[in-house]
This record gives structure tokens, C-alpha cells and sequence, in this order.
């Protein structure tokens, strides 16, 4: 592992606060009034309340979307027996998945216990704190024998994610795979090479699905886990040993229709695969090394559908497919355990996403190729947004069809539009962009080289595989910098400088002097353009076609970098004005802001035209827009010159016939709250909370964009520059090393749209 990744992850986790985890206040503690409800003399009352009625816990505290995610640190992924202590980052992480997938709050708690019985005794201990339990990373068999004594003990659910998710996920795998090739779960040959608490597990479900006890072979370091053999084995394994001559891998993959391998990297060889009956299904899900790579397997089957753990390859089993999901479902209904129905349901949705048609803006975000159902696309991408949609209702239904739901939901498609505002609250808004970009990476020029944040960003560009990134500035200058700031960057190798001291001007002055000539600008002038201002240079090789994208703005204010961009890139074919778009990540979701840089006082026209152009660059990001035209006055309360802008900006969209949800004007807070909204205006054409606010001028973008990004501890995604006849980005002085990275990503995706 680079050294300069590893400091890139110790300063990740170091950075104040420490770790990936903060406990916050739900409710307002500003106030005297506040503190007593909150606690003296109030809290008493919920207190009593609960003491007449358990059940209201999930009512008046957070027990009802509360999860504790609980390990001894015995079987971290990859690591081992490092301990509790050890295992403390990886169960924040965790953590911080069941926040951002599906808004579920979670205690992480590292038990310092090797001892099965004295560690239930201190798990078990904790339910009336928890409304579910997500044992992680326990060693086998004593995980088994764990969650047997945990589920039998206590009324929450009690879920071995490193079982179970890993079970459904395969299963879903398997069920599309099967269906492609026109095979029965009934009939198959199933071989699983490894024997501990995922293999049995997923061996367990997809009996429960109709495998057949006697289609199905095991394998661990001993060879076939066979009914005649002593060494090494236990109950669990033994449920699965069966009357055999077969004593090896190699011998068992004969003739086999689906392999299972949660075992250890290159154990499989492509003549083992090439001895399989046709149309095989290899799930090779070790990690980080697969048992078999896919390039391997498809060397000798081309009839082979292959799925492994990794990110890099098509059909990734991750666990985070289910794991968020299943407790979404099972905690919203007061589910008392997860059963195997909840579980085949789990697994049934999954399936179901990846053969259902994904949405324009599902396929935007991934890139449409990815995303059709076929051995290339068997199970969804971990970033759906489909999942929590069609998850949690599957997960939900089948533990009130089987009697566990303590809380019962009576209206479910009421329901499905509620879990809607789990939707990209995730914080992962970035994620399908950055593998978007990954998938075809561009050339992309950075104005200002020298910068160390703009260095940093380049290196990580590399690392993510998203662009080849070009660098303006002084070649010693740029190397010295990535000596000191500690950085594996070869210069003359890793990325392209472009000097302007050393290498020949002459082709971009006169670029330069052709494109902006005769606004008064002399030859002599356009050299020393293009020598002293970077951001000139960049778009003179943006307008080259030297490069596919161009960043600059780091240094310099947005104005003078805007007016050269319209002077040599230009505007777009159509568009009528450049705007921008901010995302901010908050902790209650993702919302959008236009236009905050750019226009000051825009006109009804230019509103309309925002709003257009703002929509679709949530549709490229993968976002479904909703989008409020914003306003002092809420439909026509407060009438005035700025809300009858916005009525007449919205009219226009009306005429238009967008095809993309809109209201306006209306106030912020109707904008986001649905209660507000209905209130004023029931029959409102906007459904559920906006995503996208648009306002009436300059002023009002850019003081909420600061404001709210201040207060909430809201991370800003942008500017993003809308309305350019090329991919060109101007960013803020103010931006991050992250921030930087997540710009080349969307500079990389929108290339390839304009390509």
C-alpha cells in the first residue's frame, strides 16, 4: 500500500472530529423552555409513559431506529484476530453505511470478549437500548453459535451481516443468473469452496430457495467436506456433508453448475472452471483477491457468468446491497427478528432491481451500458437509490405476512413515498459520478498546477482512475511541491506539465488572438494572455481540443475567470446564459442551489432557463429533480417585483412542458416540507420534498449557500458551470482537496456527455 495513501487515511480518520461518527441533538436546545422539555422536569413524562407502555419506546426515544453494531474484533475482513480495540474504525464505517443508505442512527460497541457465553451475556443485556443488532465480524463457529443464543434470548432483530447479507446478495446472484440461462435452483450442482459463517450461510438460503442437500459439495483446506471424514469438523460443516468419493476441489468443480467461493484468492485454475457443466456461475468472492479472476474464467468460458466482491469487475456481491435495507424494513414495522421469510425477500428484491428496467436517471448516473439485465449486470450497482425503495417494503411485508411485525404498516404505498426522503440523504450523491468517470476517463487541465490542493486532487484523479489530468505551471515549482507534500507523482510520467516558461506559446496567442481579436485585443496582448494567465492557456486548450475539460479558479476571483471563458470557450449551442449549481450535502439530504454564482438579477426568462439547465445536470448526476422556484411570497400571498419573477418564471416552465417536477413561488420552508406545503397549496404539482432551489437572484443563492453550508455542517459540491459550449469549471477560492476531486469527476462525465 502507497505511503501516500496510508497518510491520506490516517489523515482522513484524524481529522477533528476523530473517527467517522458524532452523536448530535434531534431537537432544539437553544432555549430554557427547551432544556425542560428536553430534560427536567419534561423527560419525565415520556419516562412514565414507556414505564405504562414498552412499546412507546420507539415512539418517544430513538430505540426504534437504533442499531447496534456489535463485534469482538475475531474475523476483521482482511485482518483477522486484531481485537475490539483494533476493530473500532471498520464498525464506525459500518456505522456510517446504515447512516447514509437508509438514515438508521447506530452505537458501534466493540465487546472485548473471546468467551461466547460471557459476550451474549453483554450483548443481550443491551436490548432495551437497541431495536436491532448487527453482530459484525465474529469468528466462526462461535458466530453461529452467538446469534443462535442472541436471537433466542432477545425480541429485536438479531442480524450476522457477515452471514446473512453475504447469503442474500449471492442468492440474488444466483436466482437472475439461473433465470438467464434457463436453469432450476432444484437440478443444479452447487460446489462451495470454504466452510465458515458466509459460505454455510449462503448455502442455508439457497436451500430454503429449493437447492437440494444432495446436489450440493463443500470444501474447506481438507479437501470435500464428506460424510466419512473426522478431521476438522463441526456441526455446522457436518449439515452439509454427504456420502462421496470426491475428496478434492478440482474433483468437486466437475460437472458443477454454480461455485461458491468464500475461501482464499487463486484456488480455482482455469482448467477446474473448464471441467464445468455449461453455462456455469462462478461467484468468486474473496477479498481483495477473487479465487478466480473473470479475465481467467472467460480465457476458457465464454458461457461463464462471474461475479466477485471486488468493485472493479461487473457484479460486485456487496453487502451493502442488503444490510441497510433489510433493517430499514424490519425496524420501521417493530419487527421482533429477521426470519428466513424477511431474508428471501430481501433477496427476491434484489433480483428484481437488477431485471427491472433502470430509470433515465439511474442509467445517467451509471452509464447506460452498465445496466441491463444480462451476465454483465446480474445484480444492481450498491448505489441504486431503487433499493431502499424496493427493499424495505419486501422486507417489511414478509414480517407482517409472518406475524413478527410488532408495529404493522397499514398504508404501504404511503410508505414507499416516505422512504423516499432516504434518497440521496445518503452523502454518496458522488459515487455513481466517480465510477461514471472511471468508466471512460478524460484529459482534464488544471489552471493552477502549483497549487497544493490542485496536486493533491490530480493525484487522487489518478488513483480513482478518473482522468488524466495536465497541470499548468513551472515544472520545478510542481515537482518540489509533490517532494514535500509527500505525493507518489512521478512527473515525468504520472501527469503532463505544461510550462508556460518552457514550452512555445505561439499556437494559443493565436488561438487566442482569432477568437477574441477583434474585442481590442492585439497579438501582443494574446501572448501575454496566454503566458500570465493560466486560466487563458487552460481554455485555449480546451478550445484546441488539446483536452477534453478544464478546471481553474483556485486562485483569482470567479468574475475574471468567467469573462474568459465566455471570450474563448463560449456559450452553449441554445443556451441564452451560463448559470451555476451548488449541491449541499446535509445531513438531512442533498439539495441543489442555482444560480449562485453568475447571474445577479436574472429575469423570468433566465430563472426558466436556470431551472432547465439545472434539472438536467441533476438528471447527468443521477438525481430525480424536484424543483421550487423560490420567493418571499407563497403562492401569490406576498405579491411583489421578485415573486411575480418567480410566478412568471414558472408559468413559462409550464408552457414548456418540462419534463421534470417544479412549483413556485413559494417559500423555503414549503419548498422542503410537504406538511407546509399541503397546507397552503394541496393541489401542488411538486410531490414530496424538493431537491432543487431556485433562486430569484445572485444575493439569495450565494448568502443560503454559505449559510446553510455554515450552520448544518453542509459539504458544497460546485460550482458547477452550466450553459458552457464545452466542459469548463470554475471553482471557488475556497474548495477543497475533496472538493477538487468531485469537480474532475463531474468535469470527466460532463466530456463524455459533450463528446
Amino acid at each position: 500500500m502507497a505511503e501516500s495513501f496510508k497518510k491520506l487515511a490516517l489523515e482522513y480518520h484524524s481529522n477533528f472530529p476523530c473517527g467517522k461518527l458524532q452523536v448530535l441533538p434531534s431537537k432544539p436546545m437553544a432555549t430554557q423552555s427547551d432544556l425542560a422539555l428536553a430534560y427536567s422536569p419534561g423527560v419525565a413524562i415520556p419516562c412514565k409513559e414507556i414505564a405504562d407502555s414498552p412499546s412507546l419506546a420507539s415512539k418517544y426515544t430513538m430505540r426504534g431506529n437504533l442499531v447496534g453494531v456489535i463485534s469482538n474484533g475475531t474475523a476483521v475482513l482482511g485482518l483477522g484476530n486484531i481485537g475490539a480495540l483494533a476493530s473500532k474504525p471498520v464498525m464506525e464505517g459500518k456505522a456510517a453505511l446504515f447512516k447514509k443508505f437508509a438514515g438508521i442512527d447506530v452505537f458501534d460497541i466493540e465487546v472485548d470478549e473471546t468467551d461466547t457465553e460471557a459476550f451474549c451475556e453483554t450483548v443481550a443485556r443491551l436490548e432495551p437500548t437497541f431495536g436491532g443488532i448487527n453482530l459484525e465480524d465474529i469468528k466462526a463457529p462461535e458466530c453461529f453459535e452467538i446469534e443462535a443464543n442472541l436471537r433466542s434470548r432477545m425480541t429485536i432483530p438479531v442480524f450476522h451481516d457477515d452471514q446473512h447479507g453475504t447469503a442474500i446478495v449471492s442468492a440474488a446472484a444466483v436466482i437472475n443468473s439461473l433465470e438467464l440461462v434457463g436453469k432450476s435452483i432444484e437440478d443444479i450442482k452447487i460446489v462451495a469452496n470454504g466452510a465458515g459463517a458466509a459460505a454455510l450461510a449462503c448455502l442455508d438460503l439457497l436451500v430454503s430457495f429449493g437447492a437440494k442437500l444432495d446436489n450440493i459439495t463443500v470444501c474447506d483446506r481438507q479437501g470435500v467436506v464428506h460424510s466419512d471424514r473426522t478431521d476438522d469438523m463441526d456441526c455446522y460443516k457436518a449439515r452439509y456433508a454427504r456420502k462421496t468419493n470426491k475428496r478434492s476441489l478440482t474433483e468437486a468443480l466437475n460437472g458443477a453448475d454454480v461455485f461458491l467461493g468464500l475461501s482464499a484468492g487463486k484456488v480455482v485454475s482455469a482448467p477446474m472452471v473448464a471441467a464445468m457443466a455449461s453455462n456455469p456461475l462462478i461467484l468468486a468472492m474473496a477479498n481483495p483477491e477473487p479465487e478466480i479472476r473473470p479475465e481467467l474464467v472467460k480465457s476458457v468460458r465464454d458461457d461463464a457468468i462471474i461475479a466477485t466482491g471486488r468493485s472493479d469487475y461487473p457484479n460486485q456481491v456487496n453487502n451493502v446491497l442488503c444490510f441497510p435495507f433489510i433493517f430499514r424494513g424490519a425496524l420501521d414495522v417493530g419487527a421482533t427478528e429477521i426470519n428466513e421469510q424477511m431474508k428471501q425477500a430481501c433477496a427476491r428484491a434484489i433480483a428484481e432491481i437488477a431485471k427491472v428496467e433502470a430509470s433515465d436517471v439511474v442509467l445517467s448516473a451509471y452509464g447506460s451500458e452498465a445496466l441491463r439485465f444480462g451476465p454483465e449486470y446480474i445484480i444492481p450497482k450498491p448505489f441504486d437509490p431503487r433499493l431502499i425503495l424496493e427493499i424495505a417494503p419486501a422486507v417489511a411485508q414478509a414480517a407482517m405476512d409472518t406475524g413478527v411485525a410488532e408495529r404493522p404498516i397499514k398504508d404501504m404505498e404511503q410508505y414507499r413515498q416516505d422512504l423516499t426522503r432516504f434518497v440521496y440523504q445518503s452523502g454518496m450523491l458522488m459515487k455513481p459520478v466517480m465510477e461514471k468517470a472511471a468508466a471512460d476517463p478524460k484529459t482534464l487541465v488544471f489552471a493552477e498546477g502549483e497549487s497544493s490542493r490542485v496536486l493533491q486532487a490530480a493525484h487522487q484523479a489518478i488513483a480513482n482512475g478518473i482522468a488524466t489530468p495536465i497541470l499548468i505551471g513551472s515544472k520545478s515549482n510542481i515537482h518540489e511541491k509533490t517532494i514535500e507534500l509527500g505525493l507518489a507523482l512521478d512527473v515525468e510520467n504520472d501527469i503532463q506539465v505544461v510550462d508556460p516558461e518552457t514550452v512555445s506559446l505561439e499556437p494559443y496567442a493565436a488561438t487566442l488572438h482569432s477568437l477574441v481579436g477583434r474585442n481590442g485585443i492585439a497579438p501582443k496582448e494574446a501572448a501575454r494572455g496566454v503566458r500570465n494567465d493560466p486560466s487563458v492557456l487552460a481554455f485555449c486548450m480546451l478550445a484546441r481540443g488539446e483536452v477534453d475539460a478544464a478546471i481553474c479558479g483556485t486562485n483569482g476571483r470567479f468574475g475574471h475567470h468567467l469573462t474568459r471563458l465566455d471570450g474563448i470557450v463560449g456559450q452553449k449551442s441554445g443556451a441564452v446564459n451560463y448559470s451555476t449549481l451548488n449541491a449541499l450535502v446535509l445531513p438531512s439530504g442533498t439539495v441543489f442551489l442555482a444560480d449562485t454564482y453568475v447571474n445577479s438579477n436574472p429575469t423570468a426568462e433566465d430563472i426558466a432557463e436556470i431551472t432547465i439547465q439545472a434539472a438536467a445536470t441533476l438528471k447527468s448526476l443521477g438525481v430525480t429533480p424536484k424543483a421550487a422556484l423560490l420567493s418571499n411570497s407563497n403562492f401569490g400571498d406576498r405579491p411583489n417585483k421578485s415573486s411575480k419573477k418567480m410566478k412568471k418564471a414558472a408559468s413559462i416552465l409550464q408552457q414548456r412542458k418540462v419534463d421534470f417536477e417544479f412549483d413556485g413561488e413559494m417559500n423555503a420552508d414549503a419548498a422542503l416540507s410537504v406538511a407546509l406545503r399541503q397546507n397552503v397549496m394541496p393541489n401542488s404539482n411538486l410531490k414530496g420534498a424538493a431537491n432543487l432551489l431556485i433562486m430569484p437572484n445572485a444575493d439569495a443563492a450565494h448568502i443560503s449557500l454559505n449559510l446553510i453550508k455554515s450552520l448544518a455542517g453542509g459539504v458544497s459540491v460546485g460550482p458547477i458551470m452550466m450553459g458552457a459550449a464545452q466542459p469548463a469549471h470554475i471553482v471557488s477560492q475556497s474548495i477543497t482537496v475533496r472538493g477538487l476531486l468531485n469537480m474532475a469527476a463531474i468535469a470527466v462525465v460532463d466530456a463524455q456527455t459533450n463528446i
